[in-house]
C-alpha cells in the first residue's frame, strides 16, 4: 500500500534535486567563466582561417591540439553551442523557480508582522502620543505616500499596523537580468546557425577543401538563400560582379547564395608614407529583382551597407587580375634572346625548357612595396617605394614550386643598381634575394653575355690554361697541364651551373677537415681568375680598352656579377622573369554577413542594462508603523529594513523618524 506514494516521493526528490541543479547559481557562473574564456579566445584568435595560416603560426603539434579544441571556429562548434544551450536552460529553470517568490514579495506588504520582529529590526524608532489611532495612521500614510513608499495598512481591535514599500521594481531587476541572458543566449544558438550544423552532421551539406573555380563546386556544397546565419567574403574585380559569398568552414569553405548582385563599379585606396593603407573605398551597384532600378553605393572601412538583411562591409583588397607582360632571360641559355610572356594575376602560362616543361603561375601584383629606408640613407626618406612587384609560382612537371617575387624598377645599393628577385620554398621561409647588376646601360646584356661565356666549356678551358701556363712555365709537364687545366674548367662549371653551395659540397667530400678552409679559398681564387679573364675578354668586345687596368666601376661590376652568378644555382630556375610593363586591376574584398538575431541581441542588451541598473541603483526599502494602545495614550513602534545600501537609508530612517515625530506630537527628535 505505501509502495507508490514512497516511488512518487523519490521521483518527486529526484526532480528536485535536478532543478536544483540546473538553477544552481554556482552552475551559471561556471557556465559564463567558460564561454567568456571560449569568447577571449576566439577574439585574439582570428577565426575560420585557412589551415595552413594556423600551421605556419603555431607548429604542427599545436595547429591539431587546437583543432582538436575546435580554436579555429570555436562559435560554431557543438560543445560551445552545447554550452549556451546549458546556460539557456540554466537561467531559464532558475527564472521559473524564483519569479513566483519575487512577484509574491513584490506585492506582498507584510502587515501580520509581530512586534517582536518589529523591534528585532536595526532602525527601529518608539514614541508616545495622545491623538485618535485613525487620524494619525491617515496622517502618516500620507506623509509616507508623500515621499515615494506604496503604503497598505491593516486595523484590529487593539492594533494597527500600516507597511509601506518603496524600491520593488530592483527585486524584479532579478528576473529583468536573467530574462536578459535567455535572450541573449537565443540569440547566439541562433546566429550559430544550428540548421546548418545539423545539414553538415547528416550530410546534407559538404565543406570543399578543393580549390575549384565557383562553377564547378559541387552542389552539395552551395548554401541557398534560406540560410538564415553566415559571415562570408569575396573579392570583386573592377567591372565585374559576384551573387554570392564565400564561407570559410574550417579547411574549406562553403559557398553562399546571395538573392541579389554586387558590381564593382570602382576601388579607391589612399596610402601613409609608411605604406600602410590609409583608407579604401568601394563603389558598388546592387541590382535586385525587387528594385525599380539599381542601388548605388559608396562603402568604406566602418561603414557598410544593410540591404535587405544583409550587410556588406569594406573589409579588405586585393589584385583583381592584373596584365603583365614579363621577360624571361634564361640563365641557361644567355645568348638566346629573352622570351616575351604575357599573363595576368591566377592565369598560368607554361614553358619549355631545358630542364622540362615549367609552369608559370602569377599569384599577385602590387603596384607599390613602400619599406623602410636603411639606417643612414643619403635620402634622409624614412621609407622607399621600390615600385610594382609581381608574385609568381614557377612549378615543374612533379608539381614542385617555388615562390618568386619580383621587382619592376631597379633599386639602388651603395650607387649601383641592381634587379632584385626574392625566392622561397614555402610561405613560411623568409625571401633569399639574387641581386642582378646592371651594366651602364641599364641592362642585363653584359651578365649575360659574361655568363654565356662561363658556361661555354671550350672558352673556359682556354682560359684555365693560358692562367695554367703562366704558373708551371712553358716547360712544365703536358699530363699535368692537361689534368690542372681540366680540373680547374670543371670547378668553374660547377660553379657557374650550381653555384657556391656545390662548391663548397664538394670541398666537403673531398678534402679533410683541417685542410678545407684553405682548400674553399684558393677555389674561389682560381674561379675569380679565371671568370675574370673572360671578364676582360667580354670588356674588350664592348670596345672598352683594358690595356691599362679597369675603372672603379667596372670592377665593382665584376664583384657584382660573380656574386649574383654564385647564387643562381639554388636561385631553383632557369631563367630571370622581369617584370616589363602592366595593366593594373584591382579587386575589393568585401564581407558579407547575415546575423537575424542582431535586433534580438540588441533588445537582449538593452534588457541587460535595465536589469543591472534596477539591482544596483533601486533599493526595495520596507518601513512599519505599529499604533498600539487604547485610551488616551497611543504608542508608535517605527521599523525599517533595505536589501541594499543599509547606509544610506539609516540616514533616510532618521529623517523619516524626525518627520513622523513632528508631524504625529509636533516635536522635534
Amino acid at each position: 500500500m505505501n509502495e507508490q506514494p514512497q516511488t512518487s516521493r523519490q521521483q518527486r526528490s529526484r526532480s528536485a534535486l535536478l532543478l536544483e541543479f540546473l538553477g544552481s547559481m554556482y552552475l551559471a557562473i561556471i557556465l559564463l567563466v567558460v564561454i567568456a574564456i571560449a569568447s577571449a579566445i576566439g577574439t585574439v584568435l582570428q577565426q575560420n582561417e585557412p589551415y595552413s595560416n594556423y600551421v605556419m603560426k603555431f607548429g604542427p603539434f599545436w595547429f591539431e591540439v587546437f583543432r582538436t579544441l575546435g580554436f579555429y571556429d570555436i562559435y560554431g562548434t557543438a560543445w560551445f553551442l552545447l554550452l549556451v544551450g546549458f546556460l539557456l536552460l540554466s537561467t531559464a529553470v532558475c527564472v521559473w523557480r524564483n519569479t513566483p517568490a519575487i512577484l509574491r514579495e513584490f506585492r506582498h506588504f507584510r502587515l501580520d508582522v509581530q512586534e517582536k520582529s518589529l523591534r528585532a529590526f536595526h532602525h527601529v524608532s518608539e514614541w508616545s502620543l495622545h491623538s485618535s489611532r485613525d487620524d494619525i495612521a491617515g496622517h502618516i500614510g500620507q506623509l509616507l505616500q508623500q515621499r515615494g513608499y506604496k503604503v497598505r495598512s491593516k486595523a484590529s481591535d487593539d492594533r494597527l499596523v500600516i507597511a509601506a514599500t518603496r524600491g520593488g521594481a530592483g527585486r524584479l531587476g532579478y528576473i529583468v537580468f536573467h530574462l536578459a541572458i535567455i535572450v541573449i543566449c537565443i540569440a547566439g544558438l541562433i546566429n550559430g546557425n544550428l540548421p546548418l550544423r545539423f545539414a553538415e552532421l547528416t550530410g546534407k551539406v559538404v565543406v570543399e577543401t578543393r580549390d575549384l573555380p565557383v562553377s564547378q563546386v559541387p552542389e552539395k556544397s552551395w548554401l541557398g538563400t534560406d540560410n538564415q546565419a553566415f559571415r562570408g567574403s569575396v573579392n570583386i574585380p573592377e567591372g565585374s560582379f559576384a551573387n554570392f559569398a564565400f564561407v570559410q568552414m574550417r579547411d574549406g569553405y562553403l559557398v553562399q547564395k546571395l538573392p541579389f548582385t554586387v558590381t564593382l563599379q570602382d576601388f579607391r585606396i589612399e596610402h601613409y608614407p609608411s605604406g600602410m593603407p590609409k583608407s579604401f573605398e568601394s563603389d558598388i551597384i546592387i541590382t535586385d529583382d525587387t528594385l525599380k532600378e539599381p542601388l548605388h553605393k559608396t562603402i568604406s572601412v566602418n561603414h557598410p551597407l544593410s540591404y535587405r538583411g544583409y550587410n556588406i562591409y569594406q573589409a579588405s583588397f586585393a589584385d583583381g587580375g592584373s596584365q603583365v607582360t614579363l621577360k624571361a632571360w634564361s640563365f641557361d641559355h644567355p645568348a638566346s634572346e629573352p622570351l616575351t610572356l604575357n599573363s595576368a594575376v591566377q592565369e598560368k602560362v607554361s614553358v619549355e625548357t631545358s630542364r622540362g616543361p615549367l609552369t608559370i603561375e602569377v599569384i599577385d601584383f602590387k603596384l607599390y612595396n613602400i619599406f623602410p629606408a636603411q639606417e643612414g640613407d643619403p635620402s634622409g626618406k624614412q621609407f622607399h617605394n621600390y615600385g610594382p612587384s609581381v608574385t609568381l609560382k614557377v612549378r615543374n612537371a612533379a608539381g614542385e614550386a617555388l615562390e618568386y617575387v619580383n621587382y619592376m624598377v631597379p633599386i639602388t645599393m651603395e650607387g649601383r643598381l641592381f634587379y632584385l628577385s626574392g625566392m622561397r620554398a614555402s610561405p613560411a621561409e623568409d625571401y633569399r634575394f639574387l641581386h642582378l647588376p646592371l651594366d651602364d646601360k641599364g641592362g642585363l646584356g653584359r651578365f649575360m653575355a659574361l655568363r654565356a661565356r662561363a658556361l661555354d666549356h671550350s672558352a673556359v678551358r682556354r682560359i684555365a690554361q693560358q692562367q695554367t701556363l703562366q704558373e708551371m712555365g712553358a716547360s712544365g709537364d703536358q699530363a699535368m697541364l692537361e689534368q690542372l687545366t681540366d680540373s680547374i674548367a670543371n670547378l668553374v662549371q660547377m660553379f657557374v651551373v650550381e653555384g657556391i653551395d656545390a662548391v663548397v659540397a664538394h670541398t666537403e667530400q673531398n678534402i679533410e677537415p683541417a685542410k678545407r678552409q684553405d682548400a674553399l679559398q684558393s677555389y674561389v681564387k682560381v674561379i675569380q681568375s679565371v671568370l675574370g679573364g673572360l671578364y676582360l675578354e667580354q670588356l674588350a668586345t664592348e670596345g672598352i680598352d683594358t690595356s691599362n687596368g679597369i675603372s672603379d666601376a667596372d670592377a665593382r661590376y665584376f664583384d657584382d656579377a660573380v656574386n649574383a652568378m654564385s647564387l643562381i644555382g639554388p636561385y631553383g630556375t632557369p631563367f630571370f622573369l622581369q617584370l616589363t610593363d602592366f595593366k593594373q586591376v584591382e579587386a575589393s574584398g568585401l564581407q558579407i554577413s547575415r546575423a537575424p538575431a542582431g535586433p534580438i541581441i540588441i533588445f537582449g542588451f538593452l534588457l541587460l542594462c535595465a536589469g543591472v541598473f534596477m539591482m544596483l541603483y533601486l533599493h526595495n526599502r520596507h518601513l512599519w508603523v505599529r499604533i498600539s494602545g487604547d485610551g488616551e495614550e497611543l504608542n508608535v513602534l517605527f521599523a525599517g529594513t533595505s536589501h541594499r545600501n543599509r547606509g544610506d537609508f539609516g540616514e533616510e530612517f532618521d529623517a523619516l523618524t524626525q518627520l513622523l515625530r513632528q508631524a504625529t506630537t509636533g516635536q522635534n527628535t
